[in-house]
């Protein structure tokens, strides 16, 4: 009879809910007195959400218990000329009545005739807000009533309301936006929290407002003052935003607390960058990373209150009666981190045996890296089309999209340098400010390219006007992985777009690193960025002079093809020829050789 998560509730308590089933509330009222007492001493003994579900008679539908901060909503038949008929009544034990965002999306996506939620603390009603839906400029949105007392709420006869409501929706063709409208909160600077609303625009987010704070301590309950949460609270309120988003990283019990207040999700830039993770991941491996790194997140936040941590686990492998629940979720993440890390142990070992071969082939590896949305795909695309390997498969061009972290997996594709040597070019995962340690952990097998590389090609935008913060960021990336000694030249992209004070300041200032500029887009200066490219890469290539017999054309054909060809002649017995080959070249064509230099 009682709906929802009954695990670790007494007989005697849920007997008690389900005596709601025999009531009746009055046809036009949102509820009764009987009802609300009820509802509200159990929660206090449970400390859980209780929801009562209620139809226009006045006839109890559905009776469910929550956790602490949701409930299950019934199933209902929902059309878009008409409102459920249902009204939704449910109590908050944190105290706050103010409607979540979890309560106003029920309402919405439901079309409750009313929702409301009443604040319970250890001692009494703190508050009854009521939702409603409303239609404006023919988009269905919602009107709250706040704080309102127990008497006020019982002489409500909502049903004139309801049915106007539903007389709206059948003249107009009305439009539910989906869209996710957030509020950015910053404490660092104007320029993180720019950065905060790409990141936002990243993953689809309309960025409706923003509010920055400079504090001096960080609060324990909030995070920014109590103050400003109010501020946030109402700012939230007038733009009708459904997001909250922070610059900082939260603990579990800020985002509890900041929800709470402002009745709205909230989430933190750890998190947003990781659900932007999530979208982008193409391969197995990408996933995998991502996954790993949401799960190492979650690990450190879980957040267990009240009776919540006191249900029973039984069962083989399990502590028995008394095992909490967050140990359970814990002991799972724990085994899911396992699992994940043994598969992704399995790809790094594919992965390496890939780089084994290219290792012993002699090819020399050259690894872009740079700041999230510079332009590394667009160069990596630009390169291979312009100097492509021809004893190389054509592969799809990588995906290069103006806007961040376009490209999560990296990258492997072979092109002819000027001089015919073979090159393995490798374009990799963006680095971004305030990067998550799990995330740069989870992604190590990939960024271990970096690593193997022997050269590096760290690509700026020039024209950025955090440019030198993000090459600060892009380089501490590199110190935690072990290469940020690795033989370098500093790109400056946009060259065409980046104004002359720009230019010469990074040029002042990274002074003693290979400097060039370019514009990828607008193919500028790429002939000078590869021969500075062929220049830089070790030279590990062999002059020879090679007599080859006319049966075998085809390794002439493949000489002209990957070596420098110095001189050629016919001679009686074949081709003579004195060329400057590579080590896979020069393997190839040994028994050719006549003479070494």
């Amino acid at each position: 009879m009682i709906k929802g998560n009954v695990e670790g509730i007494r007989d005697s308590v849920l007997a008690e809910l389900e005596n709601i089933y025999s009531m009746n509330v009055e046809k036009g009222k949102l509820v009764n007195h009987e009802i609300v007492e009820l509802i509200t001493d159990i929660t206090r003994l449970i400390n859980r959400e209780i929801s009562v579900s209620i139809d226009r008679k006045g006839r109890i539908l559905e009776v469910a218990i929550g956790d602490s901060n949701s409930v299950e909503l019934p199933i209902l038949e929902i059309s878009s000329k008409k409102l459920s008929g249902v009204k939704v009544i449910h109590t908050h034990p944190n105290g706050y009545s103010k409607l979540s965002m979890i309560d106003i999306s029920a309402l919405l996506k439901l079309k409750l005739d009313a929702i409301l939620a009443i604040g319970v603390s250890e001692t009494e009603i703190t508050g009854i807000n009521i939702g409603y839906c409303k239609i404006k400029n023919q988009e269905l949105t919602y009107e709250e009533i706040q704080n309102l007392s127990l008497e006020k709420t019982l002489d409500i006869d909502y049903l004139d309301k309801a049915l106007d409501i539903e007389s709206e929706l059948r003249k107009n063709d009305v439009v539910e936006d989906e869209s996710e409208y957030a509020i950015i909160v910053g404490v660092d600077s104007e320029e993180s929290l720019d950065e905060l609303e790409e990141l936002a625009r990243a993953c689809e987010v309309n960025v409706a407002g923003r509010i920055f704070q400079k504090i001096k301590r960080i609060d324990n309950i909030f995070y920014i003052g109590s103050g400003k949460v109010k501020e946030l609270a109402l700012l939230r309120q007038i733009k009708n935003a459904n997001l909250i988003i922070f610059d900082e990283e939260l603990s579990g019990i800020q985002i509890k607390n900041l929800e709470a207040i402002t009745g709205c999700k909230v989430i933190d830039r750890t998190i947003l960058i990781l659900e932007i993770f999530a979208r982008r991941a193409r391969t197995r491996e990408a996933k995998i990373q991502v996954e790993l790194a949401q799960l190492k997140y979650r690990s450190h936040r879980l957040i267990g209150l009240g009776s919540v941590m006191s249900r029973i686990g039984g069962g083989i492998g399990t502590k028995g009666p008394g095992e909490k629940k967050l140990e359970i979720d814990r002991r799972r993440i724990k085994d899911d981190i396992f699992a994940l890390r043994q598969e992704l142990e399995k790809i790094k070992k594919i992965r390496a045996l890939q780089r084994t071969k290219r290792e012993s082939s002699g090819i020399p590896r050259v690894s872009i890296v740079g700041y999230t949305n510079v332009g590394k795909s667009t160069l990596r695309n630009l390169l291979v089309e312009m100097y492509p390997s021809d004893n190389t498969v054509r592969k799809e061009a990588v995906f290069a999209e103006n806007m961040l972290f376009a490209t999560l997996d990296a990258t492997t594709r072979t092109m002819i340098l000027p001089d015919k040597r073979v090159t393995a070019l490798t374009d990799t995962v963006g680095f971004v400010r305030k990067l998550p340690h799990d995330l740069v952990e989870a992604f190590k097998s990939t960024l271990e390219e970096v690593i193997f590389s022997d050269l590096l090609v760290h690509l700026v935008d020039a024209s950025s006007e955090t440019v030198v913060k993000q090459i600060t960021s892009v380089e501490n990336v590199l110190t935690e992985l072990g290469a940020f000694d690795k033989p370098t030249i500093l790109v400056l992209n946009k060259c065409d777009v980046a104004t002359e004070e720009q230019i010469q300041k990074l040029k002042e200032l990274y002074s003693h690193l290979d400097i060039i500029e370019i514009s990828a887009k607008n193919e500028v200066n790429i002939d000078l960025l590869i021969d500075k490219v062929s220049a830089s890469l070790p030279r590990t290539m062999k002059k020879v002079e090679l007599l080859i017999p006319y049966t075998e054309s085809s390794i002439n054909s493949y000489l002209h093809r990957n070596s420098i060809i110095e001189s050629e002649s016919y001679e009686g017995d074949g081709t003579l020829m004195i060329v400057t080959l590579s080590d896979e070249a020069y393997n190839k064509c040994s028994k050719f050789i006549v003479n070494e230099f």
